[in-house]
């Protein structure tokens, strides 16, 4: 297990190494009778230095775009790596050995916070990556500038180029039929009727149609008139057969067959491709269902170049994920490999085709539940995470960590599959006494780490408080004030004005993203998105902004306007590190501010006591269902893509 800040180790060299290497120049330049340059001028006197520095920049020239697209992908990377690191507090890798150091590989990634996942994925893997992305927003400005320089590959989805269709439809039954495809069952035909519809003209056979009162989307087998045509479905749609007639829209096939051939050529030229199996970014809490397409890739490189690629899992937490200095988690997962001796049945086609891809897909679903913290809904994850803490309060790693929370979230969910949904009277009542204690702690504005450090603030022998005695507050106060004023200036007028239009800006687009969506349940994971894309923009035209009301509106001179210009970034972090500097002092001093008041002390007063409590019901209560969980609870270390696999089977 590896942790560290985002500011890690750069694709092209150990960075030791690196840093000798400039400051070595350094001292060349700084030293006359040492400099290269000025040896060289010295000894061949007619040569003028602007002969070297013009042969200089023609190399440079020439090396550019000779390696144009490498030093674009790494400086992208650096460039992201700064970004990271002033978005969020800290990014922590998990499994990074897990990733082949050679050779063609295929990264899946959960898709839980949309472009900050590719962008999270690539600072935090030393292979150099391409993506595959929805050819929408390739198209975006900015968005699709930089997945350009990364040599992403633009896919088109049929959902994008989505249309309505003329008139309105009726659903009618047909019959059984077996389709050949690969991503379908043994279906049941309906007959689609069409009221002052254009059928013949609009819709091709294997287009598909939205329906909007159902949600889904149906093949189109085949089109007989203008009014009626013929879709394939798994499952009946009952509240539609025979019903009012319903809006629809048409979505065209899309042949992908360039699209493949492209990440054929990245695979077999030994490079790596990321992919978001699940289809579209969400706010979910689990996975979504996979798309097929990462099976059939995998097997396309199998049978054209005989090569059992590695599909390395990615598994991103994020938390506080939406918001400005939040934490995220990164964990590479064990590779997985297809079994050569299937691509016969591959290339069968028909059911033997769908087969083997289903079972590349559940493998890959089960190995990529193995690193993440997957859960019903947001509040049970919530209480997971609030009982994990209880359980073990002591120090442990990243990994430990990771790895207890996707403990109890296991026995979280096997706990309500064991009682068909309706838990013991026993948990029921803890789960209900951690839920008030969480709320307590929202109410009163503090974390569960800070209540250990309650205890003995308040001696209640003689009823006086003494948190002024053992804590010196007012030291404290005026520390953190000093950090703020610290971090007001550049705040004030570098950050505060973008991060104000970024805060409206994320929420306008999460109520658009919101309600264009079918996945999402808050719309929360496009926010970060869309605050870092504007930031990048509105920052470096504030910074403008500044430098030219400096260059007309002041008296000073050019060189003391290149050096402020050249100040507002570091001003600007400077301002975003002391300010959060500042902000973690304060809520460290609010339980101590807090007690100053007395309906808050006698809250704050009793929860050590309750945190106490609760521990050992935590423990008592795991002790107790602890052995039904098998390996969840008993082995030190679990296989978790075998535990998935067992668990789906059984």
């Amino acid at each position: 297990m590896k942790s560290n800040k985002v500011v890690s180790d750069i694709q092209y060299g150990d960075f030791a190494k690196t840093q000798l290497v400039v400051f070595f120049v350094i001292l060349l330049l700084a030293v006359d009778s040492i400099n290269p340059v000025k040896i060289f001028l010295h000894v061949f006197p007619n040569v003028a230095p602007w002969h070297i520095a013009a042969t200089s920049i023609l190399l440079m020239i020439y090396v550019f775009l000779s390696e144009m697209k490498q030093l674009l992908y790494f400086s992208v990377k650096i460039f992201f790596h700064s970004i990271l690191s002033i978005f969020f507090r800290d990014v922590s890798i998990i499994g990074k050995q897990n990733i082949p150091t050679y050779g063609p590989v295929i990264f899946t990634g959960n898709h839980a916070n949309q472009f900050i996942d590719s962008v999270v994925m690539l600072s935090t893997c030393q292979r150099t990556i391409s993506y595959l992305m929805a050819e929408k927003s390739y198209r975006r400005r900015i968005v699709g500038d930089i997945a350009w320089a990364m040599g992403v590959v633009p896919v088109k989805r049929a959902q994008d180029s989505a249309r309505s269709g003329s008139g309105k439809i009726t659903l009618e039954m047909a019959e059984y039929i077996t389709t050949n495809d690969a991503d379908s069952d043994t279906m049941q035909k309906l007959k689609v009727v069409g009221i002052d519809t254009n059928f013949e003209q609009e819709i091709h056979a294997k287009d598909k149609i939205f329906i909007k009162g159902l949600g889904s989307q149906y093949k189109v087998i085949s089109v007989k008139s203008n009014t009626e045509l013929e879709i394939a479905v798994s499952s009946i749609p009952s509240e539609l057969i025979g019903k009012d007639p319903v809006d629809y829209e048409i979505m065209e096939r899309i042949d992908q067959k360039v699209v493949y051939e492209k990440v054929m050529q990245r695979l077999g030229s030994g490079g790596t491709i990321g992919i978001f199996p699940e289809g579209g970014s969400h706010d979910r809490t689990d996975l979504l269902p996979l798309k097929v397409g990462v099976a059939l890739i995998a097997y396309s490189a199998l049978e054209k170049d005989g090569m059992s690629v590695p599909i390395v899992p990615v598994g991103m937490s994020y938390f506080r994920g939406h918001r400005f200095r939040g934490r995220v988690t990164v964990e590479y997962g064990r590779p997985i490999y297809i079994d050569p001796g299937t691509l016969s049945e591959y290339l069968k086609g028909g059911d033997s085709k769908k087969k083997v891809c289903n079972e590349v897909l559940e493998r890959i679903e089960e190995n990529m539940r193995g690193v993440i913290v997957s859960a019903p809904d947001y509040e049970s994850l919530k209480i997971i995470h609030t009982a994990r803490r209880l359980y073990r309060d002591k120090y442990i790693s990243i990994s430990e960590k990771q790895d207890l929370s996707r403990r109890f979230a296991e026995g979280y969910k096997h706990l309500f599959s064991l009682v068909e949904g309706e838990p013991p009277k026993e948990w029921k009542e803890l789960h209900s006494r951690l839920e008030k204690y969480q709320d307590e702690l929202d109410e009163l504005g503090i974390r569960d780490y800070q209540v250990p450090g309650l205890e003995g603030e308040q001696d209640e022998s003689d009823g006086r408080d003494k948190v002024m005695d053992t804590i010196r507050l007012p030291l404290r106060i005026a520390e953190i004030l000093l950090l703020l004023f610290v971090s007001l200036l550049p705040a004030l007028f570098l950050n505060l004005p973008v991060g104000l239009v970024a805060r409206y800006w994320a929420l306008h687009r999460r109520k658009k993203a919101l309600a264009a969506s079918k996945v999402k349940v808050k719309g929360m994971d496009v926010m970060l998105t869309e605050k870092v894309l504007l930031c990048m923009v509105l920052v470096p035209s504030l910074w403008v902004f500044y430098g030219v009301m400096l260059a007309f509106f002041t008296d000073l001179d050019s060189s003391a306007i290149v050096l402020a210009f050249l100040s507002f970034p570091l001003a600007s972090y400077m301002g975003i590190v002391t300010t959060e500097a500042g902000i973690v002092e304060l809520k460290d001093l609010k339980p101590v501010l807090k007690r100053l008041y007395p309906s808050s002390r006698r809250r704050l007063a009793a929860l050590p006591e309750l945190r106490r409590e609760l521990q050992i019901e935590v423990r008592q209560f795991v002790k107790k269902i602890g052995p039904t969980l098998g390996k969840v609870y008993s082995e030190k270390e679990v296989d978790w893509a075998e535990h998935f696999h067992k668990e789906k089977t059984t």
